[in-house]
């Protein structure tokens, strides 16, 4: 199957072939035909199987036709994020190129004057976070009582971020007969309960079992100690070809840690959160997009929906909290047919959240072991006999010959038999970070996460 057999317009067309596109994926050939035909659609799919474009494409070719008016835009999609916001225009911009239509973006983090100015001059889609667009409405700066066509995308995602109420608010002061698309990764009840009072004999498209992860992503979990996080994720991002890779942590204050730990052993990361505004977030978002860095350190703001190509790399730093959160940041990679690894984090505190993630997928996450390494490990030397406390020797110690070693006073010779009876304590260790490892090649010893959790 092609798009040309979807029914869409040559223009539109056009577009998606100057963008290197020529065969739809599973979700778009099932959703296009029906949103064609002015159905309320309810999709259900893993991220990363190209649910943008089955309502982006259809969209276009429905807006083509029709007028605009100020402060009354003609169709609405709704993101839970502003990143995600920002993504859908981009798609707009790039197949709605031979077509007359305007747009408008309404995200926080940035002034509302151009936004309002867009917003009088009228627009055909409007893409907006809930957040800002009850703002400008409760100020009267726009009317939803013209919109044809409602989106709610990501809908799980705006249930964890409490924006269900404002979902229904904006819904009520929507005209009754509309168009009504909602698209999920996972469908938990209050979904479907939103779902069945909203939309209108719904067509369902599920291309996935819901909560399935994609199936070229191969998933580790990693069992580590806490404090050995940093050393464990450095080893990996030497040793396991990374080329581009995103890692997610839990709270905003772990992201900047990581990121600075990175830096300073000499690895090209930046960060992207909440307390970023919207300038530096995309500023850092352009950086990784372009191959200035190679490594994104991210709280689950990034976790939905951002598209980036070539994304090798997945790494937890954190077990997530949410089960649902697992899917939707392992699936940043393996995007498009692509292959990708995606390596868990977890510690002993971190027992009830991966099974959690195990029961939700239904499936069990492999333990990284040996045989998952990609680098030839060396095997560490062996240990001298277990009887005998090892004793620090001096470089002077081991050029003199031990006959000829000066006898010491009695009272040093009686706090060295003192210190012999304790164990003798390991030499702090090198971090083997600073040493250069040649490219493609691990020449050090096992590393210790290797020994964590296996048989």
């Amino acid at each position: 199957m092609t798009f040309a057999d979807l029914g869409l317009s040559p223009e539109l067309l056009a577009a998606i072939a100057d963008a290197g596109y020529t065969q739809p994926t599973s979700i778009q050939a099932e959703a296009i035909p029906p949103v064609l035909m002015m159905k309320d659609l309810i999709g259900i799919a893993q991220t990363g199987t190209g649910k943008t474009a089955s309502f982006v494409l259809p969209m276009i070719d429905i807006m083509a036709n029709g007028r605009r008016r100020a402060l009354m835009p003609r169709s609405l999609i709704l993101e839970p994020t502003r990143e995600l916001a920002a993504q859908v225009a981009e798609n707009f911009e790039k197949y709605g190129k031979n077509h007359d239509l305007k747009m408008a973006l309404l995200i926080g983090g940035v002034q509302m004057g151009d936004q309002v100015k867009a917003l009088n001059e009228g627009v055909d889609v409007l893409i907006a976070t809930p957040g800002r667009l009850m703002d400008l409405f409760e100020r009267g700066k726009i009317l939803l009582n013209g919109c044809e066509l409602l989106v709610v995308d990501e809908a799980d995602r705006m249930l964890d971020m409490g924006f269900i109420p404002d979902i229904e608010f904006i819904c009520s002061k929507l005209p009754e007969t509309r168009q009504t698309m909602l698209f999920s990764a996972t469908m938990p009840p209050p979904i479907e309960k939103l779902a069945k009072k909203f939309l209108s004999n719904p067509k369902r498209i599920e291309v996935s079992r819901a909560a399935s992860t994609n199936k070229d992503i191969t998933a580790f979990k990693v069992p580590v100690q806490s404090r050995q996080k940093r050393e464990t994720l450095r080893w990996l991002l030497r040793n396991d070809l990374v080329e581009t890779a995103i890692i997610f942590a839990n709270r905003k204050t772990t992201v900047r840690e990581v990121n600075k730990s990175l830096q300073r052993h000499g690895f090209a990361s930046g960060e992207i959160h909440g307390d970023m505004d919207q300038a530096s977030r995309i500023k850092e978002l352009n950086r990784f997009k372009s191959g200035d860095i190679n490594i994104l350190v991210a709280s689950d703001v990034a976790a939905r929906g951002l598209d980036i190509k070539g994304v090798s790399h997945v790494f937890n730093f954190d077990t997530p909290w949410h089960p649902d959160d697992y899917v939707h940041r392992i699936g940043r990679t393996g995007r498009a047919g692509a292959k990708g690894r995606a390596f868990t984090f977890v510690a002993k505190e971190d027992a009830e959240a991966i099974e959690n993630v195990e029961k939700l997928t239904g499936s069990e996450v492999p333990v990284f072991g040996k045989k998952d390494v990609r680098v030839e490990l060396k095997p560490a030397p062996e240990p001298e006999a277990e009887d005998k406390p090892k004793r620090a020797r001096s470089r002077r110690d081991d050029d003199e010959p031990r006959e000829e070693r000066p006898k010491k006073p009695r009272r040093e010779r009686a706090e060295t038999a003192d210190r012999a009876e304790k164990p003798a304590r390991s030499r702090k260790r090198r971090d083997e970070d600073d040493e250069p490892v040649p490219a493609g090649e691990w020449n050090g010893p096992k590393p210790d996460f290797l020994g964590v959790g296996f048989s």
